[in-house]
């Protein structure tokens, strides 16, 4: 398996030779150029994570792939005349023989209710979980590599270590960090304390592919 972070959360995750990409928002560009992308699954509807005409470029390099969302995102598709399966919450389907189980339903409260819209994390080949806006726990299946947010309006660092120490991952690296200027604190803090557990952390280098 391989995983190259993009940026924020554009990830490509290879599992089998299946290409996944995740979270074309509009905090990178780098996802403009990828191609041989199987499927592109969006976790939620904020512009950081889905950016429409990022997407529509991606899709001009991947006429194939196929667009896996939730039901919020999917009402947006459909008024560019996108077409997508929709998994959420507890629903799972098969991509070249590799499983995406949907894990999640609500973005993670930023103040009250505010833009707290339909959130999916996904399991990616029952090894990788990526969360998207949320600190959610999947259910039953132990999550080997876990792409954990790091800083965001609804987040503090201490939130983001103990989400990953509750998870218990073999891997952890971080995500949802393109709004950082520096990455002391963010990348210090794990780096100290998840080893600890007996957790490898790893930083994730822009455009670097990671073989796990």
């Amino acid at each position: 398996m391989k995983i190259t972070k993009l940026g924020h959360c554009c990830l490509i995750i290879e599992i089998d030779g299946v290409r996944f990409l995740t979270d074309p928002g509009n905090y990178t560009t780098a996802q403009n150029e990828v191609e041989n992308i199987d499927a592109i699954v969006i976790s939620h509807e904020h512009t950081d994570h889905f950016h429409v005409e990022s997407l529509k470029k991606v899709l001009l390099n991947n006429p194939k792939a196929q667009i896996i969302t939730n039901e919020s995102v999917g009402k947006i598709l459909e008024t560019e005349g996108l077409a997508y399966i929709c998994i959420g919450d507890g629903e799972s389907i098969a991509i070249n023989g590799v499983e995406i189980y949907g894990h999640g339903s609500k973005h993670a409260p930023i103040y009250h209710d505010y833009e707290q819209v339909e959130n999916t994390g996904y399991m990616f080949g029952r090894r990788v979980f990526y969360p998207g806006d949320e600190l959610h726990v999947p259910r039953v299946v132990p999550v080997e590599i876990l792409a954990f947010p790091v800083t965001a309006p609804w987040l503090t660092i201490a939130d983001a270590v103990d989400y990953v120490l509750k998870v218990k991952p073999k891997i952890a690296f971080p995500v949802h960090d393109g709004n950082l200027v520096r990455h002391g604190l963010t990348n210090r803090l794990p780096a100290l304390k998840l080893p600890e557990a007996g957790i490898q952390f790893v930083p994730m280098e822009l455009g670097k592919e990671y073989e796990f």
